[in-house]
């Protein structure tokens, strides 16, 4: 699809702790747009596709790299582990799709190092019982280095001062696993010792250097100039932002909409539709607070028949009730103009469905998060009769039809989309 000069570029990303199913809906919206980019985030994202009978996990990918006609994007704002991308995502999807030809890669995207990851394990490690829950992929240190301006970027790469580069950041690194009483020798990365995986690490980053690095913001503004149309993709949650998720139990990067402008090079004038994405119950993967977590049978009842276990690291998700005053609040943050329910099937077997619409919190109540404190809020639930809706794409039973209603209201945003199975025919326009 192509509009007038100047478009605008729209928006997708997530509206709770990530894992919404951002991946299935940027493969059903790809067919309206010229070009996908990725803004934030790297390998710990999880973006899962099935379509034709294939299951696809995407890390760094976008997910419109399965439709022939589409340009996909790494922004600026991604953070990039070379041997993750090159010999384990790439090499999973290339009887798929023709990602050389069809992948433009940020020259400022900042690489994830092998010494990145382990101080990632030091550090989650030294943390005790107080462990975040990383997903041990060097997100933290990567974007830290970046923050104090001695990371090394894509565009390195190309360059012949990269292996001095290389060496004395791996150095200072090197001092810092020491000084926390751990040996880098001894340090496993992916169940291989990190002497080897530095290896591959580095042959990895010598394929990354053959493809298509360039200043990807030109390349995006000059496609808006053109008409071209553009959707940004994004990783985690709203709720794992860095700014305004859950801190500390958060993810390093802005995973809202301002992230866009940073991590793409697009300004806030040339932003669009942005669809928020959430599932019709509420997930989480790793420590942190959960309002409506539910620790008996119904939340294993929804972990099994949703399949709520980490795309990334197969961890078991914590699984809980809608939360609504989070979900508004995160359409508040990011600006949302449409909502897309996921997810919508799993909740198809319970009699009755409950739904936060409030916090009962220092014996007031509230819809707005406190500070600090939202592991010590008591959720005030309504109940619902459940819905038998089983998956279908042409009918909305009554008991869905209201569930819809009340979270529109709530929230005051309308919702155009529902997902009731994980292929991309299994959605219903509304």
């Amino acid at each position: 699809m192509t509009q007038n000069s100047k478009s605008k570029a729209d928006v997708l990303l997530g509206l709770q702790w990530g894992d919404e199913g951002k991946g299935k809906i940027v493969d059903v919206l790809t067919p309206k747009y010229d070009i996908v980019a990725r803004f934030q985030g790297g390998p710990n994202a999880g973006h899962t596709l099935n379509f034709d009978g294939n299951k696809v996990v995407l890390h760094t990918i976008p997910s419109g790299i399965f439709r022939q006609n589409t340009c996909n994007v790494i922004g600026n704002g991604v953070i990039i582990d070379p041997y993750i991308l090159i010999d384990k995502e790439i090499q999973s999807v290339q009887h798929l799709a023709n990602v050389k030809d069809n992948l433009y890669i940020s020259d400022k995207a900042h690489l994830i190092l092998p010494t990145h990851r382990a101080l990632d394990y030091v550090n989650e490690t030294g943390r005790g019982e107080q462990k975040i829950g990383s997903t041990l992929k060097g997100i933290g240190p990567a974007y830290t280095d970046k923050t104090a301006r001695n990371g090394l970027r894509v565009g390195d790469l190309l360059n012949n001062q990269f292996e001095k580069k290389y060496f004395a950041l791996s150095q200072i690194h090197k001092k810092l696993i020491e000084y926390q009483g751990f040996k880098l020798s001894e340090i496993m990365i992916d169940g291989l010792p990190f002497i080897e995986y530095e290896q591959l690490w580095s042959l990895a980053a010598q394929k990354l250097s053959t493809y298509k690095i360039t200043a990807t913001e030109f390349l995006l503004n000059e496609a808006l100039d053109a008409g071209k149309t553009v959707l940004c993709e994004g990783a985690q949650g709203s709720m794992l932002d860095i700014e305004f998720g859950s801190y500390p139990f958060v993810t390093s990067s802005n995973t809202t909409t301002s992230g866009v402008c940073s991590g793409l090079g697009i300004s806030p004038r040339r932003i669009g539709n942005v669809y928020g994405l959430f599932k019709a119950y509420c997930t989480r993967v790793g420590a942190g607070p959960f309002p409506t977590e539910l620790f008996d049978a119904t939340g294993e009842q929804l972990r099994q028949k949703g399949c709520e276990f980490g795309s990334t690291t197969g961890r078991p998700r914590r699984c809980g009730w809608l939360d609504l005053p989070l979900l508004k609040y995160a359409c508040m943050l990011n600006g949302v103009t449409e909502l897309i329910m996921m997810k919508t099937d799993v909740l198809d077997d319970f009699e009755n469905i409950n739904i936060c619409k409030s916090y009962n919190y220092n014996g007031e109540q509230t819809q707005q998060p406190p500070f600090d404190a939202l592991d010590k809020v008591t959720p005030v639930y309504q109940s619902l009769n459940g819905w038998k809706n089983s998956g279908d794409t042409k009918n909305i039973s009554a008991e869905l039809q209201k569930y819809i209603e009340i979270i529109e209201n709530y929230v005051d945003t309308k919702i155009t989309m529902i997902s009731v199975g994980p292929d991309r025919t299994q959605t219903i326009n509304l």
